[in-house]
């Protein structure tokens, strides 16, 4: 905006300078008043024509510049709304796909923890089962009977067994 007042300024300033020059020149030319009168007069009308002449020609070349940043300006709409509405479908592409996973991944965690409760109930229902045949895993007092694997622990109690009963499930 700046450069803008400042080329207007100095172009007033040339002319005005012009005017000056002109000025000049026809004092000390070597005409009759009426002659110099009718120069000046037909250089004031070629003055305003050239202005005039000037003023539509920089309308013109403002207005098609203002075109053609409307065209460029609707081309970055468009460009614009493509690239929002691409993104768009991409979010709900990968919005579903996440849907997607978090249900298969829910349906698998779901069947872990069933099976769990279920290796959970087989194993204590076996273990219920063994402990009521009288196969403990430790063996009741200090007998000196031996465990499972026939020895005692160092402090003179039975060693457990390791789980090699029937009812394990494992």
């Amino acid at each position: 905006m700046a450069e803008e007042s400042s080329n207007i300024n100095g172009f007033a300033w040339f002319l005005a300078g012009l005017g000056v020059g002109a000025l000049a020149g026809i004092l000390y030319a070597p005409k009759s008043g009426r002659e110099t009168r009718e120069d000046l007069a037909n250089s004031a009308r070629e003055g305003t024509e050239y202005l005039r002449n000037r003023g539509k020609q920089v309308a013109e070349q403002v207005g098609g510049v203002v075109d053609r940043s409307r065209e460029q300006m609707g081309e970055y709409m468009d460009r614009g709304r493509d690239v929002v509405d691409r993104g768009r479908a991409q979010w709900e592409e990968f919005v579903e796909r996440g849907k997607s996973l978090v249900g298969e991944q829910s349906q698998r965690v779901s069947a872990a923890v069933d099976a769990g409760r279920q290796a959970f109930r087989s194993t204590t229902s076996g273990a219920g089962a063994s402990s009521s045949t009288g196969s403990s895993s430790y063996s009741s007092g200090n007998t000196g009977a031996s465990g499972a694997f026939g020895g005692t622990s160092g402090s003179g109690s039975p060693a457990p067994a390791t789980g090699t009963g029937s009812g394990s499930g494992v």
